[in-house]
């Protein structure tokens, strides 16, 4: 099996933040991503809310694109919206599908 290590970027947010961190993700190197609304609790205990639904992307990258997008995460998001964020590593088969050219078709 040829497997292939590349980065896994988790990213909880307003909802409202949806189409601009997708563009972001695909302007920065991502090939693509899945998103979809979420409902959860936080480490308050109570569920997590902001101001009405809130979105989960997702997208596997090459570490150097990881790298670029967390930067960006942490300096346009972090410090003034409600956005959570992980990366781990993951084994991917076929990686020419997570490191080639950026899609055409943006939000």
């Amino acid at each position: 099996m040829n497997t292939a290590s590349m980065k896994l970027i988790t990213i909880f947010a307003e909802h409202v933040l949806k189409d601009r961190l997708i563009s972001d993700l695909l302007r920065l190197g991502a090939t693509g991503y899945s998103a979809g609304d979420v409902e959860g609790v936080g480490n308050r205990g109570t569920p997590i809310a902001w101001q009405g639904p809130n979105v989960r992307i997702e997208t596997i990258v090459p570490p150097a694109v990881a790298d670029r997008i967390l930067a960006a995460l942490e300096n346009d998001y972090l410090r003034d919206y409600a956005v959570v964020v992980w990366v781990g590593t993951v084994e991917v088969l076929r990686p020419e599908k997570f490191s080639g050219p950026t899609p055409r078709r943006t939000p």
